[in-house]
């Protein structure tokens, strides 16, 4: 369960946005009428449907050649699983999405996001369940965001018998944070970009009539014959 979940929570928001950055290529897409964070995501959501299909290929593979592994969830555990996985894949996302906005003030936005890869990698329950922890530690991770991404919704759809709550009340508490941090970030990040001499003034709250400016042209004038 642990590889479906990690499968559909794949996110590498942060690669593109530095990309955009770096390269000017984030002037165009303000050029869009929607936000880069609606584009971003929803590329991320056709990329995950588009690889779905292998995904329960390779599992359906691996229960055929290892029926000693097979289970039955319970139908109700497995639908809950199913939207934790689906909230996880959100939180992963505003997550990286906020440490993108750093591109911003340091072109290696990717860097922190290692950082946060390798906390990822042992506090969501990837490398080892939570249950072999110190009881201390185990506590500590809790409170973070990580064991939210793989570890709770793995569980429920194993049936383990993982419970919903405070869990669900702390992703949602941590979407909230982060999306809110990254939204903060972006209007300050498009100071500094401005300031830098791009254009960042996206389309949608560029006024549509009013005084002429480079880039936006003005309504048509119609000239009197004499």
């Amino acid at each position: 369960m642990v590889f479906l979940v990690r499968q559909a929570t794949v996110v590498w928001v942060v690669w593109e946005f530095e990309r955009d950055v770096v390269e000017g290529r984030l002037s165009f897409r303000l050029l869009r009428p929607l936000d880069p964070f609606f584009e971003h995501l929803a590329a991320h959501v056709a990329e995950r449907l588009a690889r779905l299909p292998f995904v329960v290929l390779l599992t359906l593979l691996f229960f055929g050649l290892f029926p000693e592994a097979r289970f039955l969830p319970e139908p109700g555990a497995f639908l809950l699983g199913l939207l934790l996985t689906l909230l996880a894949f959100l939180l992963r996302y505003t997550m990286q999405y906020a440490t993108a906005m750093l591109t911003f003030w340091t072109e290696r936005a990717t860097s922190v996001e290692e950082v946060f890869f390798l906390l990822y990698l042992f506090l969501s329950g990837t490398i080892a369940p939570l249950e072999v922890f110190p009881e201390p530690l185990k506590g500590l991770a809790l409170l973070t965001p990580f064991p939210y991404l793989v570890y709770l919704p793995a569980a429920l759809l194993a049936g383990q018998g993982a419970s919903l709550f405070p869990g669900l009340w702390v992703m949602l508490l941590w979407g909230l944070f982060f999306l809110g941090l990254s939204r903060l970030l972006w209007r300050l990040g498009l100071k500094r970009y401005s300031g830098q001499g791009h254009n960042a003034t996206p389309c949608w709250l560029a006024p549509a009539w009013g005084p002429r400016q480079k880039g936006f042209p003005g309504p048509a004038r119609q000239e009197k014959r004499t």
